[in-house]
């Protein structure tokens, strides 16, 4: 069984209906601005995208332990999280 690698594409009269949606949602006069203000966060989501992603894998080893849960042992948690 093969899958389709997109599961819906929008034909022409889907993408009419939905023109068609839009402009009775935003009205003529928005839809340049809806567009301008689609674009640039659309733009900025792939600049987000292509930036070098954070390293946080070192960050959970730096953390210190609970004192609380260092002088009582595990057998103390384990009480304390049943109820």
């Amino acid at each position: 069984m093969t899958v389709p690698a997109v599961l819906f594409s929008p034909g022409p009269w889907e993408l009419l209906i939905l023109l068609v949606i839009i402009m009775l949602f935003f009205g003529v006069g928005k839809l340049p601005q809806v567009g301008k203000a689609l674009g640039t966060s659309l733009r900025a989501f792939k600049e987000g995208q292509k930036a070098a992603p954070i390293d946080v894998t070192g960050t959970t080893e730096e953390l210190p332990q609970p004192a609380a849960a260092e002088a009582a042992g595990p057998a103390a948690i384990e009480e304390t999280d049943t109820l």
